[in-house]
C-alpha cells in the first residue's frame, strides 16, 4: 500500500498507449493502475499465445507494483530475453534481492549499469559490488518485534507523540471501498495509546480527517496541536482527466490541521500542493520551523526526492529545497523522519541495501554520510517508515516481509 505514496505519482498522467488491440484491455487497467486485475488480462494473453517481450514486461511490472516478487522475477526473466531499457534491469535486481538471491541480482545490476553507466546506482553498485557481506556483519543497531496491533490489512507510518499517541495509516476499515491497485480498502488515519506497560490501546480511526480518499501517513508537532497529514488532490477537487482511459488522475497532497478542543479541525492544504506532481509523508521538526517530506516535484534527482520546507511564523511556507545527492538518488527516497536530535531517518531503493527499499539515517547537524541501519530493521523486502520518540528512546518502522505492510518496533540496542 506505501507504494501509493512511492509511485503513483511517477505515473500519474501516463497513457498507456494499447500496443495493439489483444492488449488494449490489459494496458488501460494498467494505466489506471490496476494492477492485479492487469496482470490476470496479461496472463490470458500469454496462455493464449498471444504474448511477446512487451506483454512480459508489463506482466513483470504489474506484480512489481504489488511486490508480488516471485512472479516479478518470472516475468522479468522471460521479457529480458529480448534487450529491455535500463530501469527493467534495476527493478528485476530488485527482485531477485526481495528473494535473497543476490547474485543473480548483482548480474541483473551489472546489465543496468552497463545501459546507464552515468546513473549514481550504477556506479555506487560499481564501486563496491560485493557489498552485502559488510552490511549484513555490521552491529546491530536495533531489536525488533511486530505490534499487537497489527491488522490484516497494510498497516505502516507510525509515529508516537511525547503524550504517548501513536499515529499510523491503515486499510483495516473494510467498509472502504477498494483501491485497484493492490484491492485493499483506502486508507485511513488510527490512533492509539502507548501504554507504561509498552502494550497499545486499541486503534480509534481519526474520523474528523479520515475522507472516502486515501488519508495518512501523518506528522504531529512537539505541543501536539498541530498535525501534518497526506491525503489526496480530489479534496481539493484538483485532478487532469486522462479521456482515453476515462479516467481522473489525482496527486498526492500534504494538509495541515489545528486542535479545535480534543478533535482536529481547521484542515488546510498546504500552498505548494500542484496537479502537476506529488507531495507526501510529512515529519516536522522538534522547533516546528522545517517540514521534511517526499515529492516527485521538478528538482527531482530520481523518482521521488526527500525534500524541506521553511515553517514561517506567520503560518507561511518557504521555497521547498531539494535535500541534495547526500539523501537523493536517481531511485525513490520516501517516508522521511526527523528526530529531535536533527537525525532524519528515510527509506531508499536506490542506495546500497538487502532489497527493496531499506531504512538510511544521516546526522544532519554533522553532515555525515546517509548510513544503512542494517538488520533486523532492514530485510529482503521493502522495509520503510521508521520514526524515533527520543523522549521515550523507542522507534517504529514498517514492513512486508510476511507479505503485508505491518508496523514493528525498533528498540535501542545498548
Amino acid at each position: 500500500m506505501k507504494k501509493i505514496y512511492i509511485t503513483l505519482s511517477l505515473l500519474a498522467g501516463m497513457s498507456l498507449a494499447a500496443q495493439n488491440k489483444d492488449t488494449e484491455k490489459a494496458d488501460k487497467l494498467f494505466a489506471r493502475f490496476e494492477y492485479v486485475d492487469a496482470a490476470t488480462e496479461y496472463q490470458k494473453l500469454v496462455d493464449s499465445g498471444k504474448s511477446d517481450a512487451y506483454v512480459y514486461r508489463q506482466l513483470a511490472d504489474s506484480y512489481y507494483n504489488v511486490y508480488n516478487s516471485k512472479e516479478a522475477i518470472k516475468w522479468y526473466a522471460k521479457a529480458t530475453e529480448s534487450t529491455q531499457e535500463a530501469e527493467t534491469y534495476f527493478k528485476y535486481a530488485q527482485m531477485l534481492k526481495a528473494e535473497g538471491k543476490y547474485p543473480e541480482a548483482n548480474a541483473q545490476m551489472k546489465k543496468f549499469a552497463g545501459l546507464a553507466p552515468s546513473d549514481q546506482r550504477s556506479v555506487e553498485f560499481m564501486k563496491d559490488p560485493n557489498y552485502l557481506p559488510k552490511l549484513q556483519s555490521q552491529t546491530k543497531l536495533f531489536d525488533e518485534v511486530a505490534l499487537g496491533i497489527n491488522s490484516g490489512s497494510s498497516d505502516f507510518g507510525a509515529v508516537l507523540t511525547d503524550d504517548n499517541t501513536l499515529y499510523f495509516a491503515s486499510s483495516r476499515n473494510k467498509a472502504r471501498k477498494t483501491y485497484g491497485w493492490n484491492e485493499e480498502p483506502f486508507l485511513d488515519l488510527y490512533t492509539a495509546t502507548y501504554n507504561a506497560n509498552g502494550s497499545f490501546s486499541e486503534p480509534v480511526a481519526v474520523s474528523e480527517l479520515n475522507t472516502k480518499f486515501h488519508d495518512g501517513p501523518a506528522s504531529v508537532s512537539a505541543d501536539g496541536n498541530t498535525i501534518y497529514f497526506a491525503s489526496e488532490s480530489f479534496k481539493e477537487g484538483d485532478f487532469e482527466k486522462d479521456k482515453k482511459n476515462k479516467l481522473k488522475v489525482g496527486q498526492v497532497y500534504l494538509f495541515k490541521a489545528t486542535k479545535d478542543g480534543s478533535k482536529w479541525g481547521n484542515v488546510k492544504a498546504l500552498p505548494f500542493n500542484s496537479k502537476e506532481y506529488s507531495v507526501s509523508n510529512p515529519s516536522l521538526s522538534k522547533d516546528g520551523k522545517t517540514l521534511y517530506f517526499s515529492s516527485n516535484m521538478p528538482g527531482s534527482l530520481g523518482g521521488n526526492d526527500i525534500w524541506k520546507v521553511a515553517v514561517n511564523g506567520d503560518g507561511g511556507y518557504g521555497t521547498p529545497e531539494n535535500m541534495g545527492p547526500k539523501v537523493n538518488t536517481p531511485g525513490n527516497e520516501s517516508f522521511p523522519s526527523i528526530t529531535d536530535d536533527n537525525v532524519l531517518y528515510f527509506a531508499s531503493d536506490g542506495r546500497k541495501g538487502l532489497g527493496g527499499l531499506d531504512v538510511f539515517r544521516i546526522d544532519l547537524s554533522k553532515g555525515s554520510e546517509a548510513e544503512n541501519v542494517g538488520e533486523p530493521v532492514n530485510t529482503s523486502k521493502d522495509d520503510f517508515a521508521f520514526s524515533f520518540n527520543k523522549t521515550k528512546n523507542v522507534g517504529f518502522f514498517s514492513s512486508n516481509k510476511t507479505g503485508k505492510d505491518k508496523i514493528y518496533q525498533a528498540n535501542p540496542v545498548c
